[in-house]
């Protein structure tokens, strides 16, 4: 076999002289085994370049993100909030990478931060009137975004109470506790666009953090709570006959809005994901939470661009390649493999791929590229079509440096190789060299007879 694809890669090479190169055909040359022209990579991760990844965004963020209080009462700016949802997401990502890496610089930067919020808490939360834009959204919650993956992260990392952060997580909890506007049945809504909305982005935005409350407090209330919550709004936002979330949904509108706006079906896949790590195996609600996540990864396999991205409208081609929702679903695919929620075979390469096409957009500064900016909701699709992309928006780097993260744990766990020309996944190391194998019954694989 060697032989014969040394073969192939003579024929290509031979220079036009006086001789006629030999044509390629059916009979010289295997031409299964021809190098496609991928316009992402391809092929199994290289643990070492995913590692440098992770690095490469974390030294952009840590320069990004100072931990100063200025002379004018201000808190130091770089390129990002310490305090926004974005963090939130980034803090959680950074104390996964710890464990999975043994990296300390990565728990550091979380500890660090999050203590220093919670020291400059008492300082602005006194004043009459805050005029850092940072902390006053720490201090005065408005919104679930101000709050809800800040505040899940604060208790991931503290553990239980009684420790420095106390205040902060009670301050910011009560805001997702009773500060945000309800329906009736108890669902996150918000009167914008529309009167009584329901924004998918909300079930990310506050579902974990009650989640989170249960583990935090030892009251499994909470669980059944979040549970319910989720629930909630699969039966508003769920679309079945697409297998996808709509974005909003208007309470009392008998023709809803329909579009699938790709980070925000990432919001949804991600609270799915964070419920199962979360909730108890026996859990009455379990089963049909890990079900939705099923139906939701076909669906987004199916969806899947030939680069390896999914697109800003998910169903719509022709909208452009995004990188946040792209990051989103790496991460929660190859998280939901390594937990055995969805079958290696079927889902590890989806993942695979979904990272190669992320680690195109990762710089040499480690900035991310493609990100679609903030983003409210609109019943046309012009709206999403032409949000603007920037590597200065906050949403890519938590995703990516979770789907990092995750694809070096799931290297571990699973082996992806080639076997004619495709990537697969099996269970234990294949060390047949060849680039086309059978497997025997111990899965091990076997030599090609040509």
């Amino acid at each position: 076999m060697k032989q014969l694809l040394m073969g192939v890669a003579t024929l290509c090479m031979l220079p036009h002289t006086g001789l006629q190169a030999q044509e390629i055909n059916d009979s010289n040359t295997p031409l299964h085994l021809l190098q496609p022209a991928y316009e992402s990579p391809y092929g199994a991760v290289d643990t070492i370049e995913v590692a440098r990844k992770l690095e490469q965004i974390f030294q952009y963020i840590n320069k990004e993100t100072p931990m100063q209080l200025l002379e004018n009462g201000q808190i130091q700016r770089g390129a990002f909030r310490i305090g926004s949802y974005e963090w939130g997401i980034t803090y959680k990502a950074l104390w996964d990478a710890a464990r999975i890496t043994g990296k300390q610089a990565y728990n550091r930067y979380v500890t660090d931060h999050l203590n220093f919020i919670a020291k400059m808490y008492p300082i602005f939360k006194k004043k009459a009137e805050i005029h850092d834009p940072q902390m006053e959204q720490i201090c005065t919650p408005r919104a679930l975004d101000d709050c809800g993956t800040m505040v899940a992260a604060m208790m991931r990392v503290q553990g239980k109470p009684q420790g420095k952060l106390d205040d902060v997580i009670e301050n910011y909890y009560q805001f997702v506790d009773k500060g945000q506007m309800r329906l009736g049945d108890g669902i996150f809504a918000r009167h914008r666009p529309q009167r009584n909305t329901i924004w998918l982005d909300d079930c990310y935005m506050g579902i974990p953090a009650i989640a989170q409350r249960a583990l935090y407090t030892g009251d499994k209330r909470y669980f059944d709570e979040a549970a319910q919550m989720f629930l909630r709004f699969v039966e508003r936002m769920w679309m079945p006959e697409r297998g996808l979330y709509r974005h909003g949904y208007v309470e009392g509108l008998k023709q809803q809005p329909a579009y699938h706006w790709a980070r925000a079906n990432g919001w949804a896949i991600l609270c799915n994901v964070e419920l199962l790590d979360m909730l108890p195996t026996d859990h009455p609600d379990r089963p049909a939470i890990q079900r939705q996540l099923e139906l939701h990864a076909k669906s987004l396999a199916g969806l899947q661009g030939k680069n390896g991205f999914w697109h800003q409208l998910l169903d719509r081609n022709d909208s452009y390649e995004e990188t946040s929702a792209t990051a989103i679903y790496t991460y929660c695919l190859a998280h939901a493999v390594r937990m055995g929620w969805l079958e290696a075979i079927t889902y590890g390469p989806v993942a695979q791929l979904g990272w190669h096409a992320l680690s195109t957009k990762i710089n040499e500064q480690g900035r991310v590229e493609g990100t679609c900016v903030g983003t409210g909701m609109a019943f046309d699709p012009a709206f999403y079509y032409y949000r603007p992309t920037s590597a200065a928006a906050a949403h890519g780097y938590g995703p990516a440096l979770w789907a990092a993260t995750e694809m070096l744990a799931l290297s571990r766990q699973w082996h992806a190789r080639t076997n004619d020309s495709g990537l697969h996944f099996y269970s234990q190391p294949q060390t047949n060299p060849d680039p086309l194998f059978y497997l025997t019954e111990d899965g091990k694989g076997e030599a090609v007879k040509w």
